[in-house]
């Protein structure tokens, strides 16, 4: 294993820390404002939830998980800075593009481009923090990092509840008439581009734990194989997660709507509170789940990533199954933030684990086979799997309440029951890494 004196200044750390925090908060607020529009855009565009389902998901997650790998594999012998900078100028234009959609399959598009640009963030960044933060310190990195998310879909849930009440209709040069919900694709996208400027003043670190490899990098044959010889550790550990994104997608994607639908509040109303519930809870869970994971780590639990994993999938099921059954408001919003409490947890750490059991120079790899399963599956299935419910099992509209609460109860007990499994493999792989 690397020393901890290999190790960039921590200082150093903390600084490239903050600037991806914010570039993954942007990349969230971009991705996730459409789930506050869901209505608006259904009117204008005169689609059905399913539609409206596909643009949450498979639009955004099709080529988002297709070029993950082979952005990572770029990633894992280029410069991983400028990678993670062109990233943030697609994504950025293309979210303010969604703005000017006049069609379902113009918006499908435009969507498609979103997922591009993100494709470049997360395997790039991962495998960064890991050359800048020694083994103790990663998984708290990687958890401050992942809690981005939550942050970023709360904005994007408060700004775009104010905002679509704010704006006008307007009548612009070129564009011609525009919605108050495209207005809200372009203040939301354009400062991005803000943010791909200060991505240069990030400082691409030494890889550590790195033999000296061919310019054309490790050959994909050698990472499935690795892969292969491992999939116990990595096949349940990435199901269990497959699983948890599903049930995490499709609650996330609908409970705005759903509380819209069933207690007819407004867009501002819902956005605030459920957009503060996935700040401060989601946040407040997946660090907290980091610093837990890293005290049971200290303790020589070796699975205390996993560990977690199977208590926030045990947990989430009470609140997930009765959040939206309630007939209170007030209650809803109190059950859902306790559901994002926990099962935002594990997230940290999920990444970590995966990070320990893998050589440094196919990390970004490793990274983007993890996020084609948790995001193809996770955020292009999740959020069509409780459409799909709601329109064919649940009677329609208000049906969204048991699509809700179903979803849950399959999908958290089995990410509990294959995090579990993982736990023994993983041990073993871990056995298996070299020491420096």
């Amino acid at each position: 294993m690397t020393t901890d004196q290999a190790y960039p200044p921590l200082r150093q750390g903390w600084y490239v820390l903050a600037v991806f925090v914010l570039a993954y908060i942007f990349s969230f607020v971009d991705r996730t404002i459409l789930t506050l529009l869901v209505d608006p855009i259904r009117r204008s565009l005169r689609i059905s939830d399913v539609q409206i389902s596909l643009l949450q998901g498979l639009a955004f997650a099709i080529f988002y998980t297709a070029l993950g790998i082979p952005i990572a594999r770029l990633a894992d012998r280029k410069s991983r800075i400028r990678i993670i900078t062109a990233g943030i100028v697609v994504w950025s234009a293309m979210t303010a593009l969604c703005g000017t959609a006049r069609s379902f399959g113009h918006l499908f598009l435009a969507r498609i481009g979103v997922g591009v640009g993100e494709a470049a963030l997360s395997p790039a960044a991962y495998s960064i923090l890991a050359d800048y933060f020694p083994p103790a310190r990663l998984t708290q990195a990687l958890s401050i990092y992942t809690a981005a998310a939550y942050v970023g879909g709360g904005v994007a849930l408060i700004a775009g509840g104010s905002l679509i009440a704010l704006v006008p209709v307007m009548e612009l040069p070129v564009l011609g008439h525009v919605e108050p919900w495209q207005a809200v694709f372009f203040a939301v996208g354009l400062p991005g581009l803000l943010i791909a400027l200060l991505m240069t003043t990030v400082r691409e670190p030494i890889r550590l734990g790195v033999a000296k490899a061919s310019k054309a990098g490790v050959p994909l044959g050698e990472v499935i194989r690795h892969i292969a010889d491992r999939r116990g550790a990595y096949g349940l550990l990435i199901g269990s997660v497959i699983a948890h994104s599903m049930m995490w997608n499709g609650v996330v994607a609908w409970v705005p709507t759903f509380f819209m639908r069933t207690f007819h509040l407004s867009p501002a109303t819902v956005g605030f509170w459920a957009g503060l519930s996935l700040m401060v809870a989601g946040s407040a869970g997946i660090v907290g789940g980091g610093a837990l994971s890293s005290w049971l780590r200290r303790r020589g639990r070796t699975d205390a990533n996993h560990i977690v994993l199977v208590a926030a999938s045990i947990l989430a099921v009470p609140f997930g199954c009765t959040m939206t059954l309630v007939h209170s408001p007030s209650a809803g919003f109190a059950l859902y933030a306790l559901f994002l409490l926990f099962t935002s947890a594990p997230y940290g750490g999920i990444v970590a684990a995966l990070q320990e059991i893998s050589p440094n120079q196919i990390r970004a790899q490793v990274s983007a086979i993890y996020q084609l399963g948790l995001n193809l599956a996770g955020i292009g299935m999740g959020p069509t799997i409780v459409a799909l419910l709601t329109q064919h099992f649940f009677g329609g509209d208000l049906g969204l309440r048991f699509s809700v609460a179903t979803i849950v109860a399959i999908g958290a007990p089995i990410a509990g029951i294959l995090a579990w499994l993982a736990c023994k493999p993983h041990g073993r792989a871990l056995a298996l890494m070299p020491a420096a």
